[in-house]
């Protein structure tokens, strides 16, 4: 993201343009920055010559929903950008997402949860045991084994967590874990926390197959068998030890397009825009 800013803002032409007989410095038509950022993206290695003008198009919308760039009058946040002759323009301020901060020294803000105890009184095993001084005559009576007094022996009560409590609990480590890889004094710049569903972290952890793979209590919603092959194939490539697939040149350019059609169709994204930010930073 920062990368391919920082090349459009240096590699876009800026000059003066007129519209409905005002004349506006620095700025660039809509069709002036598709073929700049086009040219730039299929050159960039992260990108190659595969990409269309049409992908370039969408974005130039996410660049101007997040003021990578305003019109010529200053409005930005919406994805309104056209392929056509409307006048754009750079911010003043700087577009570029800000790099996680270096870890914090043992700076811990996300409090382990608390829930509440058991009311005193509602069972005899949380009365408190009084506790005796001994000295050493008494001492002795109660380890001698000819002359001790063994007293009865009382079970502990043991707190037992619920479902809830558990949930909780991975939760929060999640998110302790979290702020201090990305280095941060509060997860509030990049997440609302209250988004994260705690069932959903359960669940990861809890059911995982043997390959690494979670596993949903709905199959229906399961992967496809030869999208997940795929995946392998591409994930081990080139030292796959599979001798039975195909050696032609552009076989991993093909099975990479084959899985981007397959979740390119599917009517939800698999990264919600609630975790945009968050996933940035941890790339970064």
């Amino acid at each position: 993201w920062n990368e391919i800013i920082e090349l459009f803002r240096a590699g876009m032409p800026l000059r003066k343009h007129r519209c409905r007989f005002k004349s506006y410095e620095r700025c660039f038509k809509a069709s002036e920055a598709v073929d700049c950022l086009h040219e730039l993206l299929g050159s960039n290695q992260n990108f190659g010559p595969e990409v269309t003008r049409d992908q370039t198009v969408k974005l130039l919308k996410k660049f101007l929903k997040n003021h990578v760039i305003e019109d010529i009058k200053g409005r930005w946040g919406k994805e309104d950008f056209e392929d056509d002759g409307h006048l754009y323009r750079f911010p003043p301020s700087s577009p570029l997402k800000s790099y996680p901060k270096k870890p914090s020294c043992g700076k811990e803000v996300i409090k382990f949860p608390d829930w509440n105890e058991p009311k005193a009184g509602c069972s005899q095993e949380h009365i408190p045991v009084k506790s005796i001084a001994l000295n050493s005559e008494l001492w002795y009576k109660r380890h001698s084994i000819a002359i001790g007094e063994v007293p009865a022996c009382k079970l502990a009560f043991r707190r037992e967590l619920t479902q809830t409590n558990i949930e909780e609990i991975w939760k929060s480590m999640t998110l302790s874990r979290l702020q201090k890889v990305l280095g941060l004094d509060s997860l509030d710049e990049v997440l609302d926390t209250k988004l994260v569903n705690s069932k959903h972290i359960v669940q990861n952890v809890y059911n995982v197959n043997k390959q690494g793979i979670v596993t949903l209590e709905d199959k229906s919603k399961e992967l496809p068998h030869w999208i997940l092959s795929a995946m392998k194939c591409l994930a081990n490539w080139p030292s796959c030890s599979d001798q039975k697939q195909p050696t032609y040149s552009g076989f991993e350019r093909d099975v990479f397009k084959t899985i981007v059609d397959y979740f390119g169709q599917m009517k939800e994204p698999l990264l919600t825009f609630h975790f945009f930010d968050i996933f940035v930073s941890v790339l970064g």
